[in-house]
């Protein structure tokens, strides 16, 4: 049974989806079997992977009509399946309003998928809306990337809030994974400052490898492809798989 992970921070440029991309091509390559949900309406992990947003997406599987088969799209990369994204999410939140179990829509369509995969991994949308809270609904933990900036911790508390609020009323095993350092510069008093900081405000739950800022990685999704097929010889892609090893292994 695969294990369902939300990358969420409703902080945007934190670089969730590069972090989403990057991790589950990692898993991949980690001969784990993986499946990618793009849920934010932008649809940028969609494009990272090479595809269009076009045909059935997870949209589709929101509002109940296309079955979660018929919405996985296999990718050119080892081990990794993706449901896209697409326009129509934009506006999918007030359509979900009229309908049954709103907020166990995104769950109930990967119930049928989830034995197929060891990981399934969710692009949740900048926000804390009703999209976000389909995939917190759906979720066995989080993974949350923070920038190694000074507003790192801006917001944190609000998504800790929703985090409580969600276990209380729909998933009490929701669980925080991991928190993921991106765009480390480990020559920056400031970035040994924040890392001091998100530690003391997740005791454990930090990753051990951060991710560092890089160019090649900025510029990987412009060419449809995760860093490990872009330039598997930067130090971002070895980084990817050193947090993938550290999951898998706490995982195991």
């Amino acid at each position: 049974m695969g294990k369902i992970l939300a990358v969420v921070n409703q902080k945007g440029g934190v670089g969730k989806t590069t972090s989403t991309v990057n991790l589950a091509s990692a898993l991949g390559l980690s001969d784990k079997k993986v499946l990618l949900v793009d849920l934010d309406p932008q649809g940028n992990a969609t494009s990272g992977l090479g595809q269009r947003k076009q045909g059935v997406s997870v949209y589709d599987l929101l509002i109940g009509e296309a079955s979660s088969d018929n919405a996985v799209v296999h990718t050119a990369f080892t081990n990794l399946d993706l449901i896209p994204s697409a326009i129509q999410l934009a506006g999918a939140e007030v359509e979900l309003i009229e309908l049954p179990r709103r907020e166990n829509r995104l769950k109930a369509a990967l119930a049928t998928l989830r034995p197929q995969y060891d990981y399934i991994l969710i692009d949740c949308p900048p926000s804390l809306g009703l999209l976000t809270l389909n995939a917190l609904c759906a979720a066995d933990s989080l993974v949350v990337p923070i920038q190694c900036e000074y507003y790192a911790l801006e917001g944190l508390a609000q998504l800790m809030d929703t985090v409580r609020r969600v276990r209380r009323l729909y998933n009490a095993s929701l669980d925080i994974e991991g928190v993921l350092l991106t765009m480390y510069d480990g020559r920056l008093n400031l970035t040994q400052q924040v890392i001091a900081e998100v530690k003391k405000y997740f005791p454990k739950k930090v990753y051990a490898t951060p991710i560092p800022r890089s160019v090649r990685l900025a510029e990987a999704p412009s060419f449809g492809q995760p860093i490990h097929y872009y330039d598997r010889s930067n130090r971002g892609a070895a980084a990817y798989m050193e947090v993938a090893a550290e999951l898998i292994s706490k995982n195991r």
